[in-house]
């Protein structure tokens, strides 16, 4: 391929041009005084582009197939190069990793660009920051499995070419950027609490934690004013000058309790001190997290679906925006093989009275040492061939299989007894999770209801399936009951699938500005803060 050679007044003309610099104080940025047209046509400056973006085929050939067109550098770029700049401003806000965008270095490399080369190079810089922090704001900055192998969510990345076609076809540079962020009412209450936080923190916090030890009304004392201090400087009560934990710091303490998915019992005990002593700087952490949570998810919160938010052990259908209808649940162990993972999928049909086939897992590594010693143990469960029939206990030797070479199943048929109750609410998904009933109902009285194998268990799952299914039959109580008293095995299918998201928010907002928080019951969000943290990400923000 032959190369013209360069304009011998090029240098000379580029380093007049640098010298006309404009700065632009409004929002701190500078302007290059050439035309986009010329710059593309200067082979110094395609050639350095070229070269910059060679490890990047989408972005090399975007700039082929434009010409080598500026997208930031020229003159006629400013506006947008301003606009962008501003959007990376404001990066820290939304606790996304600002090192990764670089501003800084972008404003100096632009500020002391002294040849045609350097704007090449500094093109593309610009366009990867672009594309990073669209990527980021839009679609997360993390990688979630990377970080822990059950959030299994699948992320939707933008397209690079279409992101770069779209900065460069449309004249509102702002209203472009604005589009990434997330305009969910969560994000941006979840944001609101993330400038109060701040504003706590740079005003020195919530005052000195309260000493441990139990209070419980009609005490008194330094211990109950520490406690009503703290609770004034949190704003959960009004200032008063009490020295007796009285009706009115009871209420408060109550208040706080059920924002925290703490019992309401009035008592300032353990749980409830070690949630009122953590300060802004540790809220903030989980409000952080939260957003790239919900910058993972991107759902369409209109119409119906069913929440699952592990931390907060409920389970809800919400209809538009609004709660129809919650209950209790129980989740997945805290033993890594047996947490409930994070994803969305589509629940289309629930069954009544039904059977349980177990896990593989569960069959290996808890009933089978058991029936190598006893072949009558956990005689509840029926043993089956590869086709689903009932094998006989006795012509069975046990003792002979290994968990490698064990070649039965087990299943617990319908009944009082069975482990997945009286009904199972399905949306078929390869980590075989599910929601049912129990009749282990005792668990449901514990704050910390982190119990089963991995499915979500429901203290309420006969109402659970009224509420579901009335849209499609206004009879489903009577119909229901009729087929519970069956006793047979019957799937009941949804006639409009509903959308079901198992979901990890510490800190989420429970309406009338209020923002709750729950205990990070399998230590997921500490992984994701100190990934964040690990990219940049701080708990206060800096302006650049």
């Amino acid at each position: 391929m032959r190369i013209s050679q360069p304009n011998p007044n090029a240098k000379r003309d580029l380093r007049g041009g640098i010298r006309r610099l404009l700065s632009s104080v409004a929002v701190g940025v500078v302007l290059v005084a050439f035309a986009p047209a010329a710059i593309a046509k200067n082979t110094a400056f395609s050639q350095s582009l070229a070269v910059a973006a060679a490890d990047d085929a989408a972005l090399a050939g975007w700039y082929q197939q434009r010409g080598y067109q500026t997208l930031w550098t020229g003159a006629e770029d400013a506006p947008r190069r301003a606009a962008f700049f501003a959007a990376l401003e404001a990066a820290a806000d939304h606790g996304l990793p600002v090192a990764r965008y670089d501003l800084a270095g972008l404003r100096r490399a632009l500020a002391t660009a002294q040849t045609h080369g350097d704007l090449g190079r500094l093109e593309i810089r610009m366009s990867r920051a672009y594309l990073d922090w669209a990527s980021d704001m839009s679609a997360g900055a993390l990688i979630p499995a990377q970080i822990d192998k059950t959030i299994v969510r699948e992320i939707s990345r933008p397209d690079p070419v279409l992101l770069l076609d779209r900065m460069a076809a449309e004249q509102d540079t702002a209203a472009v950027l604005r589009s990434f962020i997330p305009t969910s009412d969560v994000y941006v209450q979840l944001m609101k609490a993330r400038f109060d936080l701040e504003a706590e923190m740079a005003s020195g916090g919530w005052g000195n934690p309260v000493p441990s030890g139990p209070l419980v009304p009609g005490d008194q004392g330094e211990r109950v004013v520490a406690l009503r201090d703290r609770l004034i400087a949190m704003g959960w009560m009004r200032p008063n000058a009490t020295a007796v934990y009285d009706r009115s710091l009871q209420a408060a303490v109550m208040t706080f309790q059920k924002a925290h998915g703490l019992p309401a019992d009035g008592v300032a005990g353990g749980d409830t001190l070690a949630e009122l002593n953590k300060g802004p700087e540790e809220r903030i952490k989980s409000v952080l997290v939260a957003m790239e949570r919900e910058r993972w998810l991107d759902i369409d919160r209109t119409g119906r679906m069913i929440w699952v938010n592990l931390p907060d052990y409920s389970t809800e259908i919400i209809d538009d925006g609004r709660v129809t209808f919650r209950t209790r649940s129980v989740i997945g162990r805290e033993d890594m093989d047996r947490r409930t993972p994070e994803f969305s999928d589509m629940m289309d049909h629930m069954v009544v009275n039904p059977s349980w086939g177990v896990p593989r897992s569960i069959i290996v590594g808890e009933y089978l040492p058991l029936l190598r010693s006893n072949p009558n143990a956990v005689s509840h469960m029926q043993i089956v061939d590869r086709n689903g029939r009932v094998v006989s206990r006795g012509s069975v030797n046990f003792a002979s299989y290994t968990a490698r070479t064990f070649p039965f199943g087990m299943r617990q048929p319908p009944g009082d007894n069975n482990a997945l109750g009286k009904v199972k609410f399905m949306f078929p998904n390869k980590h075989n999770i599910y929601l049912h009933d129990t009749p282990a109902k005792a668990l449901f009285a514990h704050d910390k209801r982190a119990y089963s194998h991995g499915c979500i268990r429901l203290a309420d799952p006969f109402d659970f399936a009224h509420a579901l299914f009335r849209t499609q039959s206004p009879e489903i109580e009577a119909e229901f009951n009729q087929t519970l008293k069956g006793g047979r095995e019957t799937p009941v299918k949804l006639q409009v699938k509903v959308p079901i998201h198992l979901v990890y928010f510490t800190a989420y907002p429970e309406g009338k500005g209020v923002m709750g928080y729950r205990r990070d019951v399998y230590g997921r969000d500490a992984k994701l803060w100190s990934a964040l943290s690990a990219e940049g990400v701080v708990a206060q923000s800096v302006s650049q």
